[in-house]
């Protein structure tokens, strides 16, 4: 019961520091968003098409070799499987290795927020997303795309239209259609890129002046 107890304060304690993070506000939308960012990639230790996955994540725990990327995989398969509580404390153990202003510690936001984005825990994904674009150098380009799909999700279709027309603004041969979603975001599951393809049609069909 204890060991429960614990797990469940820390991912209460978690949840309360993502619904800070969001109730600090949304980014500032610039005019464009070339820069790459070398953290915004999903963790894998192992490739997750392995029927022994699982197996081989704790032998890298347990070996020390990897640790980090084992443990954000393992953390990801839980969130997925719905042991939320499991998931939010493998996090906190992964953040615990890494300082504040590392690429690491971006990586681990920018995979958190996936994570809790499908567990459809949008308001704490964008607190993750904005948290992970804050200590990013430039303007990421991940961040247009991902904003438009978590606010539009939310309802939020003004404000996703504004950051989908900066994708567009940054790579109108990219971005003014949706057929080349799937090259452009390739971890993303069917169903997100259908959905982004809503804000794409919405924008084609009013598109929002910049300024």
């Amino acid at each position: 019961m204890g060991m429960i107890r614990r797990l469940v304060a820390g991912t209460v304690l978690a949840g309360l520091l993502f619904s800070n993070a969001w109730a600090e506000g949304l980014p500032k939308i610039n005019e464009f968003y070339f820069d790459e960012d070398t953290a915004a990639k999903p963790i894998q230790a192992v490739p997750p098409e392995q029927a022994d996955v699982v197996d081989q994540l704790m032998k890298l725990r347990e070996r020390g070799r990897k640790g980090l990327e084992a443990t954000v995989q393992l953390a990801s398969i839980a969130y997925a499987e719905g042991r939320d509580e499991l998931g939010a404390k493998l996090y906190q153990e992964a953040y615990a290795t890494v300082s504040e202003s590392s690429v690491q510690m971006r990586g681990l936001r920018w995979n958190q927020g996936w994570d809790l984005y499908r567990r459809g825990e949008v308001d704490a994904a964008l607190g993750l997303w904005t948290r992970a674009a804050e200590s990013a150098r430039g303007n990421p380009g991940w961040l247009p795309p991902t904003l438009a799909l978590a606010l539009w999700k939310q309802g939020n279709k003004a404000d996703a239209l504004a950051w989908y027309a900066a994708a567009v603004r940054t790579e109108p041969t990219q971005w003014g259609s949706s057929g080349e979603f799937a090259r452009l975001l390739p971890a993303w599951t069917d169903a997100e890129r259908a959905e982004l393809a809503e804000v794409q049609q919405a924008w084609a069909a009013n598109p929002p002046a910049w300024p």
